[in-house]
């Protein structure tokens, strides 16, 4: 597996861009190989719908077939552990592919964090007080914003390992997704 999938056409962009398939891409990355029948579970789906998406998850590269336990198992696995993209193109199609799957990934991280809320009571209160909500307004320029974007990805790089190395996860540790938004307010001054 590489460690990223940089993709730079519309088409194979818009071919991610659908909410099952980036949590397809995402339990595959968390939970490493599994079968469509293990996938529909996870994610509470059907097993139909989970199989015709991995198979358009390996037709644009984001993932492939691997041998199973037996002859009839047949699991998938992510093919990098990140997938990236240019929100900075000048071509059209491209800002409209990326702002398609922007949009997606959008749904997908509201609908997570509805779901935490949804179960939020019933955690640990250790776990309630570390988790939650913030935001801070800021006043940069682009180069200092993208300065702040390599820090905090730096600041987190230091738990990278643990998401492929089940041995160098500490006890009393979970997965845990921090979702970055840098969303411009207002004009240029």
């Amino acid at each position: 597996m590489s460690d990223d999938f940089k993709v730079t056409d519309p088409r194979t962009l818009r071919a991610y861009a659908h909410p099952l398939r980036v949590r397809l891409i995402g339990l595959l990355r968390s939970d490493g190989p599994m079968t469509a029948t293990r996938a529909a579970a996870a994610l509470d789906d059907n097993v139909p719908n989970c199989s015709f998406h991995l198979r358009q998850l390996a037709k644009y590269g984001f993932a492939e077939r691997v041998p199973g336990a037996d002859g009839r198992e047949r699991p998938w696995r992510a093919t990098a552990h990140t997938t990236s993209w240019d929100d900075d193109s000048d071509d059209p199609a491209m800002r409209a592919a990326t702002d398609q799957l922007n949009s997606v990934l959008l749904g997908v991280f509201v609908q997570r964090a509805r779901d935490y809320l949804a179960s939020r009571a019933d955690e640990p209160s250790e776990w309630r007080a570390a988790a939650g909500f913030g935001d801070v307004l800021i006043h940069v320029t682009p180069a200092e914003l993208r300065e702040l974007d390599e820090q905090i990805q730096a600041l987190a790089a230091r738990f990278y390992d643990r998401a492929t190395d089940p041995a160098a996860r500490p006890p009393g540790s979970r997965p845990i997704q921090i979702i970055q938004m840098a969303i411009p307010r207002g004009p240029v001054s």
